[in-house]
C-alpha cells in the first residue's frame, strides 16, 4: 500500500476506529483524514470540535473506552461547579427564562483543556486547520487530519416538537430521541474547503467514506462547495463502508434518521444515499443477501466483516477498502 494515497472522509466514533487500522500499513504522508466540523459549537465561550477530537484521543489511545468519546481518566469538577450554579439560576425563574441552561453538554477537566487552546489560538488569528495540526503534533500522532472547512458550518436538525435545532442540542440535549425531518448545513453555500482538502481528494488513489452517520456526519463535509463534485466525478475512486449492520446502527441514531429522511434502514438505503458519489460499497457478513439489490443500483458490493471488535479486524477492513 505504500504507493497508494487514500483520503478518508470522516465524522466521529466510526471514522476513527477505521483510521486506525489504516495508521501502520498507509505511510502518514499519503494520508489524510478530511473531517466534518458541522458538529462544532461554542459553550462556555469555547470553540468544541467533537469529531476532530474524537479521532485525536482515539489515534492516540486516549479516548474513553466507556464512553468513546471525550479523554480516559477524566475528572468533572468544572461541571460540577457549573452544575451547583447551573441550579441556583433555576431557582430563580427570571434567570431561568434568559438561557441559562449551561451543564446539558458535558465535558472533562482534562477536555476543556484542549478546547481552552484552540479557542485561544483561533482567536490569536490561527486557523482551524492549523490548530488541529498543533493539537495533532502535541498528541504524537503523525497523521494529517483537515477540518473539511474553516469557515462557520453548523448542522441544524428539523424536527416536529422543537423546530429547527442545533445538532448538539438533538444529539446530546434530547438524546437523539426527537423525529426529525430534516436536516440543513448553515454557512456551507457560504464556506471554502480548509487548505489541502481539494488536493488530498484530487490527489487520492482511493476516497473512503467512514462508517460514519450519512445524514449529520458525512453530508455536511459534501455540502462545502466543490467537494461532492469531486467525489462525484470521481465516484469509481470512492468506496463507503457501510454504518448500517443488519438494519441496525452500531451507535447513534443512523438507522433511525434514514427512515426519518426517506430511506430504508438498510445498507441498501446506505448504497441509495450515496450512489452518486461512491461505486463501491462495503457491507457486512450479515447483509450479504442485500448485495444483489446494491449492485443493481449500478454499484460494488463487497461483502466482509465490518464490526471493528478487533485490531486485526480493523486493519483488515482498512485493506479491503483498498483493494476492492
Amino acid at each position: 500500500m505504500s504507493d497508494m494515497n487514500v483520503a478518508v472522509v470522516c465524522g466521529g466514533v466510526g471514522a476513527a476506529r477505521l483510521l486506525r487500522g489504516f495508521v501502520g500499513f498507509v505511510p502518514p504522508e499519503q494520508l489524510t483524514a478530511i473531517a466534518n466540523v458541522g458538529d462544532d459549537m461554542v459553550l462556555h465561550g469555547l470553540h468544541i470540535s467533537p469529531d476532530l477530537d474524537t479521532i485525536v484521543y482515539t489515534l492516540a489511545d486516549a479516548v474513553s473506552a466507556e464512553r468513546g468519546w471525550g479523554l480516559e481518566g477524566e475528572t468533572w469538577q468544572a461541571m460540577e461547579t457549573i452544575a451547583r450554579y447551573s441550579e441556583t439560576v433555576s431557582r430563580n425563574s427570571d434567570a431561568a427564562d434568559s438561557g441559562w441552561d449551561l451543564d446539558w453538554f458535558s465535558l472533562g477537566d482534562r477536555d476543556l483543556g484542549t478546547h481552552l487552546f484552540r479557542t485561544q489560538a483561533i482567536l490569536g488569528g490561527a486557523k482551524l486547520d492549523e490548530v488541529t495540526q498543533q493539537i495533532v503534533a502535541t498528541w504524537g500522532l503523525d497523521l494529517r487530519l483537515l477540518p473539511v472547512t474553516n469557515d462557520r458550518l453548523r448542522t441544524m436538525v428539523d424536527t416536529a416538537d422543537h423546530g429547527e435545532i442545533s445538532f448538539q442540542e438533538y444529539f446530546v440535549g434530547h438524546q437523539h430521541s426527537v423525529p426529525v425531518s430534516g436536516v440543513r448545513f448553515d454557512g456551507a453555500e457560504q464556506a471554502t474547503p480548509a487548505p489541502g482538502v481539494v488536493d488530498a481528494l484530487e490527489g487520492a488513489d482511493r476516497i473512503v467514506i467512514a462508517p460514519s452517520n450519512p445524514a449529520v456526519s458525512i453530508d455536511p463535509v459534501l455540502a462545502v462547495p466543490g467537494v461532492r463534485a469531486i467525489l462525484e466525478r470521481r465516484r469509481d475512486d470512492v468506496v463507503v463502508v457501510s454504518p448500517i449492520v443488519g438494519g441496525k446502527a452500531l451507535k447513534g441514531p443512523a438507522d433511525r434518521l434514514l427512515v426519518e429522511l426517506g430511506r430504508e434502514a438498510s445498507v441498501v438505503g446506505v448504497a441509495e444515499w450515496y450512489a452518486d458519489v461512491v461505486g463501491t460499497v462495503v457491507i457486512d457478513n450479515v447483509d450479504a443477501d442485500h448485495a444483489p439489490a446494491i449492485e443493481a443500483l449500478g454499484l460494488k458490493a463487497v461483502v466482509t466483516n465490518t464490526i471493528m471488535s478487533t485490531p486485526d479486524i480493523t486493519r483488515s477492513l482498512a485493506h479491503t477498502t483498498l483493494t476492492r
